[in-house]
């Protein structure tokens, strides 16, 4: 690392800026911290951090406190960060890391390093640093604070690259600043008109019911043994069981058994009438 001390321009504050020059764990801090939120708020939060740990920025302190108090010092208004809990833990963890690795120095990291490979491999392992945050952290020393390992340029490429304007490497003043911010946000619209669209998922419909099934006929009750009749019985049985003979009934008469009728006399005509006259008066003149 050069014995001069440059000046850095991340958070926009005097102060602050001049901690993260000066502090290595001050600057992995605001490296861990820059993610989902302006970066300026990310690297002012190692300024204000220590302001809540008794003006002291200590990994063995930090490693060493209790969860919850940490997560209080985060999470206390201003909070340092969107997620002040999560990133409570992950500053923890990096602690931890550096005091079990290195001792509590986080500049060892790049002052032991032997090369670029090495130095990338270091940062790497870091908690809460990804493949592209170790570029851009190992970039940053390689532009900014004079570490020259052998080979940064290639393990830290594209943002390394002189001429760029791609993160927070570049970042030399206020007009860089307005660079990379903008960058980012081209950055962030091209990723989210490139993201797939999320289709609704399908509606599930609701399973068919499955026919009612008839109720299995009922069972028919066996049919009555029936007692056995005895001869006695038999008899009874015979003889009330017979039908008795009807007396024969008498028969009306058909038609043909109607009473004949009486022969109607018929009355004399008028030749037999005017013969009896004829004969009274021939007895009367005799």
């Amino acid at each position: 690392m050069s014995n001069k001390t440059p000046k850095l321009y991340l958070s926009g504050d005097p102060s602050a800026d001049e901690l993260l020059s000066e502090d290595p764990l001050a600057l992995l801090i605001g490296m861990v911290l820059d993610q989902q939120v302006p970066l300026e708020w990310a690297f002012y939060g190692p300024f204000n951090l220590m302001q809540r740990l008794d003006d002291r920025l200590d990994a063995h302190g930090i490693a060493e406190m209790p969860e919850e108090a940490l997560i209080a010092a985060f999470a206390a208004r201003p909070a340092l960060h969107r997620y002040p809990a999560s990133m409570a833990k992950r500053v923890q963890a990096l602690a931890r890391h550096l005091v079990e690795e290195y001792g509590g120095d986080a500049a060892k990291i790049w002052t032991t390093a032997r090369n670029g490979r090495e130095l990338f491999d270091r940062v790497r392992a870091l908690p809460g640093f990804g493949q592209q945050k170790a570029k851009i952290f190992v970039a940053l020393l390689g532009k900014q604070l004079g570490v020259s390992a052998d080979g940064w340029v290639e393990v830290a490429s594209p943002f390394s690259h002189e001429g760029t304007h791609l993160s927070v490497a570049d970042i030399d003043g206020p007009s860089a600043l307005a660079l990379v911010r903008e960058h980012k946000r081209e950055m962030k619209a091209a990723a989210k008109k490139a993201a797939p669209v999320k289709r609704a998922a399908p509606v599930k419909k609701a399973p068919a019911k499955a026919p009612a099934r008839k109720a299995p006929p009922a069972k028919k009750a066996p049919p009555a043994k029936k007692a056995p009749v005895t001869k006695a019985a038999a008899k009874k049985s015979t003889a009330t069981t017979t039908p008795a003979k009807s007396a024969p009934s008498q028969r009306t008469p058909g038609k043909k058994a109607v009473a004949k009728k009486a022969p109607t006399k018929k009355a004399p005509g008028k030749k037999a009438v005017a013969k009896k006259a004829a004969a009274k008066k021939a007895a009367a003149s005799s």
